[in-house]
C-alpha cells in the first residue's frame, strides 16, 4: 500500500522480486520456443510416417495384385500343358499319319504358348518381388520416422517437467532428446 510516500510491499509482490532474482533467464521462454520447434518438426515427422506407411501398404497391394496375376498365368500354364499332354497321347495313339500331323502341330503350338505363358508368369513374379521390397524399404523408413517422432514427443515432456520443476539440467535433457529425435529423422530422411 501506498500512502503518503510510504510503500509497504505485500507477500505476493516480495514472491514476484524473489523469484525475478532467483530464477534462471528467460527458462519459460526458452523452453517456449523449444517446444515449439520440437512441436512443428515433430508435426512433420509424424507426417511423413504416416506417408511412409500409406506407400508400403500401396505397395504391399501392388506386390499381391502382381503375385494373383503371376498365379493365373501358371494355372493358364498348367491348363496348356494338360492340353499338351492330351495331344501327345492322341499324337501316340493314332495310327493315321494325317491326325499324327494335326496333333503334331498343336503340340508345337501348346509348346510355343506354354513359353509365352511362362515368361509372362515369370515377369510378374519378379513384379511382385519387386512391389514386397519397395514396401519392406517403406516399412523401415515409417519405423525411423515413427522413432523419431517419440523422440520429439519425450523431449516436448520434458520441457514440461522443465518448466515446472524449473531444472536447469532438464533442459540439458530435452536438448538431448530433441537432438535425438532430429538425428533419428535425419536418418529417415537419408533412408538409413
Amino acid at each position: 500500500m501506498s500512502s503518503g510516500g510510504f510503500h509497504v510491499h505485500g507477500p505476493h509482490d516480495h514472491e514476484l522480486e524473489h523469484a525475478a532474482q532467483h530464477e534462471p533467464r528467460g527458462l519459460a521462454g526458452q523452453l517456449a520456443v523449444i517446444t515449439a520447434i520440437l512441436a512443428t518438426v515433430g508435426a512433420f515427422f509424424s507426417y511423413m510416417g504416416g506417408a511412409t506407411q500409406a506407400n508400403a501398404a500401396l505397395y504391399k497391394n501392388d506386390a499381391a495384385i502382381r503375385k494373383t496375376e503371376a498365379s493365373n498365368q501358371w494355372n493358364y500354364y498348367q491348363a496348356k500343358s494338360s492340353k499338351q499332354s492330351l495331344a501327345e497321347l492322341a499324337f501316340d495313339l493314332t495310327p493315321n499319319d494325317e491326325q499324327k500331323s494335326k496333333y503334331k502341330d498343336k503340340i508345337a503350338r501348346y509348346e510355343k504358348e506354354k513359353n509365352e505363358i511362362k515368361l509372362a508368369a515369370e515377369k510378374l513374379e519378379e513384379a511382385s518381388r519387386h512391389f514386397d521390397e519397395l514396401s519392406s524399404e517403406q516399412m523401415h523408413m515409417h519405423h525411423r520416422w515413427a522413432q523419431a517422432t517419440t523422440a520429439l514427443q519425450i523431449s516436448i515432456a520434458l520441457a514440461a517437467i522443465t518448466l515446472l520443476t524449473r531444472r536447469r539440467w532438464l533442459e540439458v535433457g530435452t536438448l538431448a532428446v530433441g537432438a535425438i529425435g532430429i538425428a533419428l529423422g535425419g536418418a529417415a530422411w537419408l533412408h538409413f
